[in-house]
């Protein structure tokens, strides 16, 4: 108590306050689809009322992204929190991928990646990006935020959906059809960066779809039959129980400390109107976007760029 009364003393005498105690973070969700990004509140929302905290159209862009690639801005399909909440990261059916300041609903970068599905932010202001099956697709491609729409790097993908960067153990996993790789940075500090191939996995059923880390050494992966628990370290793949029998699940997210599960499951075609959330159980009502992915934040990922 001594200190603290101390310390304001001192910043007082120098015209300074003390900075404010940091908010709590409430609990949010990203979500996204047709040409939509939402945050909401989740334990402000439910099935009659959903909280929105902040949105992102395709129209935001204009003037930021070049006007021709605008129409490939169409049918998000990946909404990920990046530096701590600070930004999100989404990629477009029709091929758009960008970083968006969440702050100033900037666009940071663009690309044109057909069929792009997912894509994370790696070190020194890199992403990669997984593209599914299209005939300029079928990949892993690399670019850098202070080169938008220039491919740095590509590494064949069979129906790439899912990508996931763990700093903790310096790897970057992509997600295919049928396979789970393991991919380490190459020359990462001249101008032609590398994802160099480590290791490959077989996942249980064909049509992998979702990847999600859930801690520094363990991964989820949805297929077509359901959901699947990686586990790095063993390179061992188990059913996730519960969501091990549940078909077209378009995104997991789950938190093993609080045993805190986020999900949407196709049940329109491709998307739905329902995000499914348990500790607690609730369900929120999405009604005027086609939802396909939701997505939490994981704070403890640390930032990556300043």
């Amino acid at each position: 108590m001594k200190k603290t009364w101390l310390v304001g003393l001192l910043l007082g005498l120098w015209g300074c306050t003390p900075p404010p105690a940091p908010k709590q973070r409430p609990a949010e969700i990203a979500l996204c689809g047709d040409q939509t990004v939402l945050i909401v509140d989740a334990a402000r929302s439910d099935s009659t009322h959903l909280e929105v905290l902040w949105k992102w159209e395709v129209k935001d862009a204009m003037g930021q992204i070049p006007y021709d690639l605008l129409p490939h801005f169409q049918n998000l399909d990946e909404c990920k929190w990046v530096d701590e909440g600070y930004r999100i990261l989404i990629t477009c059916g029709a091929g758009g991928v960008a970083l968006l300041d969440r702050a100033t609903h900037n666009c940071m970068f663009y690309a044109y990646a057909p069929l792009a599905h997912s894509a994370d932010l790696l070190p020194d202001g890199r992403i990669a990006v997984a593209l599914s099956s299209h005939d300029q697709g079928n990949a892993i491609q690399l670019y850098e935020i202070g080169k938008p729409d220039e491919v740095l790097f590509r590494d064949t993908l069979y129906a790439g959906h899912g990508c996931v960067w763990l700093d903790s153990l310096r790897r970057c996993y992509a997600l295919g059809f049928d396979e789970l790789r393991e991919y380490a940075l190459q020359d990462w500090n001249t101008s032609a960066p590398k994802l160099k191939r480590e290791r490959s996995w077989k996942i249980p059923h064909e049509n992998g779809h979702d990847l999600c880390a859930i801690s520094n050494h363990q991964l989820l992966i949805s297929d077509e039959q359901g959901v699947q628990l990686f586990d790095i370290d063993s390179e061992t793949f188990t059913p996730f129980e519960p969501l091990q029998q549940t078909p077209h699940v378009k995104s997991v997210n789950y938190d093993p400390s609080l045993g805190r599960l986020v999900y949407t499951q196709a049940e329109e075609e491709w998307w739905t109107h329902h995000v499914y959330c348990t500790s607690p159980d609730r369900m929120l009502q999405v009604p005027h976007i086609k939802v396909y992915k939701a997505r939490t934040c994981p704070l403890h990922r640390g930032a990556i760029l300043p």
